[in-house]
């Protein structure tokens, strides 16, 4: 294997180039498998720790690693972006928040917590967003779809697991008026300056 230095740059070359996270089982293919996961996530919490301090940051995902811009320049890369981040009505939101947080669940259980009746349009809309999919099937008559949240979800809430899951207030927030942080494109970062040999802490 190369040695840690170069190890660490691979591993930013392919992060920095790659559109979206990636597995620690991708990144192993890196290394033709020959660096085991322990040394994997060792040499990214460096590089993690090489980024810091920049307008860029290397964050861990529900599904993999990835370069994105910090929250606190979001607005200023939204200017560059020609597209709108979508706006949710307060049924698509408030459906999303009862299968987050009670998953999974059948139209017919969402449908009680509201009191109203959950159109297929609000659950196109969140499928159709990659947040929500049928996770199978509840053995009652009909056999009603579960949902349940994606991993795709999470990564857009910045989040590695639903244990981390925010207040239902902040997840409005953050999906509804904020898109998801922007990845980061080879050409849009400046490589950093040359990193010292620390370890990793923790």
């Amino acid at each position: 294997m190369q040695n840690p230095t170069e190890a660490k740059r691979i591993l930013e070359a392919a992060l920095l180039a790659s559109p979206e996270p990636a597995s620690l089982a991708d990144l192993k293919r890196l290394f033709d498998d020959q660096v085991g996961v322990d040394t994997l996530k060792n040499l990214l919490a460096e590089l993690r720790g090489d980024w810091e301090g920049r307008a860029v940051e290397l964050v861990s995902l529900a599904s993999g690693w990835r370069f994105q811009t910090r929250p606190e320049f979001q607005s200023f890369v939204q200017k560059l972006q020609p597209d709108k981040p979508p706006r949710y009505s307060r049924a698509v939101m408030e459906t999303l928040a009862i299968i987050a947080y009670r998953q999974p669940v059948t139209r017919g259980d969402i449908e009680d917590v509201r009191g109203v009746v959950v159109s297929t349009q609000i659950i196109q809309t969140l499928e159709n967003r990659g947040w929500i999919d049928v996770v199978g099937h509840r053995e009652t008559p009909g056999r009603p779809a579960l949902y349940a949240t994606t991993r795709i979800f999470l990564d857009d809430l910045g989040l590695r697991s639903l244990q981390e899951l925010p207040p239902l207030e902040e997840i409005a927030k953050t999906l509804q008026l904020e898109p998801a942080p922007a990845p980061v494109a080879p050409e849009a970062a400046n490589e950093p300056a040359a990193p010292d040999e620390r370890s990793a802490a923790g």
